[in-house]
């Protein structure tokens, strides 16, 4: 009988009150309502960006988030921390096959509903391909060093995401900033339980400080809250119906390899972090994924993917209980259904989100090379440089790769790139151990020169 099995589905989560909080540990519950909060905050602003580019309604995606990650958490036995969100790697696609214009809501919505359900349960079907195999062979596929490039090239990708969005002018450079040291500061000198909110509380001092400036002293654009005065508390979200055409099906099909090596960099990720493999819970993941896909777009939201900014948020409060995850996903639900609260997050100036989005990005490309340290990945192997290499590369200067009508975005150009190129760059016949010997003593550093006083 498995460990698993003799431990019961779900984990019995003990409580901890300090330090490192693994997957099956939980802070007291008032500690994890708040950090539960702050991950909802870390993900709504992309999670809401996602659909307002693809002409989707952002309070339909929120709500399908939260719905997504309880499924998830179900599927995966609440042993793998992740929380949901809406995924980038369907906006291209979703542009290409609607030929939506940018502006208001998307009118062949449809269309791109029924090619994320296609996506999704390819997705899944991958995933009982592993759960049914072992996900041994996905290791091979994607060892170490390319999940570490891969995730590395999310948060490297994204950066100019936030670098633009506190680039507007002086002014909300100088917000982002701020918001940036208000983060880092939080999260280096804060005692006990407000260290574990950086993200939240640097977000909060930002935005008033940015509310002191600009509404206050006229420094910059003035908040506006005419939105939030007439929005109502109470209201559902904007339900749609998704409409199938086999052509549009194939053109979408490709991104579930995307969230495959996303979902995968994720759980490396989390791996890499805590120190505990969650390896065997690969297949698992994949399909709670892929379902929980299948289950937004069903009804009007974007596909989902396991979230890198959730990721930034676990890498700096090292708190990793998958329940802080089911607190999120309740709180989301519930503002998927609060016009009120909707508007509210609107309200957060860009600078801010920036700034907040500055730290996030650059501690998921930091994780990147923390898998690598953490599997002891060879760069005096060339194998493993060039790949490393030209993956960064392409995903840093977002490479996108046009087939036809379809279009692949630098993560997933980039994703590709470092499977194929890792398993094209196999060690030639005649190269013996003498000579790779020989690079490895090559690579290594010179000794130090003693230089006499």
């Amino acid at each position: 009988m498995s460990k698993t099995a003799r431990e019961g589905y779900f984990p019995r989560w003990t409580e901890k009150p300090d330090g490192v909080i693994g997957p099956e540990e939980r802070l007291p519950w008032g500690q994890t309502m708040v950090v539960g909060l702050q991950h909802v905050f870390a993900m709504f602003g992309a999670t809401v960006l996602v659909p307002i580019l693809m002409g989707f309604d952002p309070n339909t995606s929120v709500f399908f988030s939260g719905i997504g990650t309880l499924l998830f958490f179900v599927i995966v036995g609440g042993r793998v921390p992740s929380y949901l969100g809406s995924s980038f790697s369907f906006v291209a696609v979703a542009l290409a096959a609607t030929g939506y214009a940018g502006k208001g809501p998307n009118p062949n919505i449809g269309l791109a509903l029924g090619g994320i359900i296609a996506a999704g349960a390819l997705y899944a079907i991958i995933g009982l391909i592993v759960m049914g195999t072992g996900y041994r062979w996905i290791e091979r596929l994607m060892p170490p060093v390319v999940t570490g490039s891969v995730v590395a090239v999310i948060g490297l990708n994204l950066a100019p995401v936030a670098v633009k969005g506190i680039s507007g002018s002086g002014f909300d450079t100088g917000i982002g900033l701020a918001t940036v040291l208000a983060t880092g500061a939080v999260a280096v000198y804060s005692p006990g339980l407000l260290r574990r909110v950086p993200i939240l509380l640097g977000g909060v001092i930002g935005y008033l400080l940015y509310l002191v400036l600009a509404n206050g002293m006229g420094l910059g654009p003035a908040v506006n809250f005419a939105l939030l005065r007439e929005a109502a508390w109470i209201g559902f979200p904007h339900f749609s119906r998704p409409v199938f055409r086999w052509d549009v099906a194939l053109l979408f099909a490709p991104a579930a390899l995307v969230l495959v090596a996303e979902n995968l960099g994720h759980v490396k990720a989390v791996g890499a972090m805590t120190g505990q493999s969650l390896d065997r819970y690969l297949g698992r993941a994949f399909v709670g994924d892929g379902l929980a896909t299948m289950l937004a777009a069903s009804g009007g939201g974007t596909g989902v993917t396991t979230y890198a900014e959730n990721i930034g948020v676990m890498a700096v409060t090292r708190i990793y209980s998958t329940l802080i995850f089911v607190v999120a996903a309740v709180a989301a639900i519930a503002m998927g259904m609060s016009p009120k609260f909707g508007a509210l997050i609107g309200t957060i100036p860009g600078p801010v989100l920036g700034g907040l989005s500055v730290v996030l990005f650059g501690l998921i490309a930091a994780t990147g090379g923390r898998i690598w340290v953490q599997n002891r990945v060879d760069f005096s192997n060339s194998r493993n440089l060039i790949t490393a290499a030209v993956t960064l590369t392409m995903g840093a200067g977002d490479l996108v790769l046009k087939l036809g009508d379809f279009s692949v975005g630098g993560i997933g150009t980039a994703t590709f790139g470092a499977i194929i190129i890792y398993q094209l760059l196999r060690e030639p016949a005649g190269r013996t151990d003498a000579l790779a010997a020989a690079d490895s003593a090559a690579a290594e550093p010179l000794p130090a020169r003693v230089v006499p006083g």
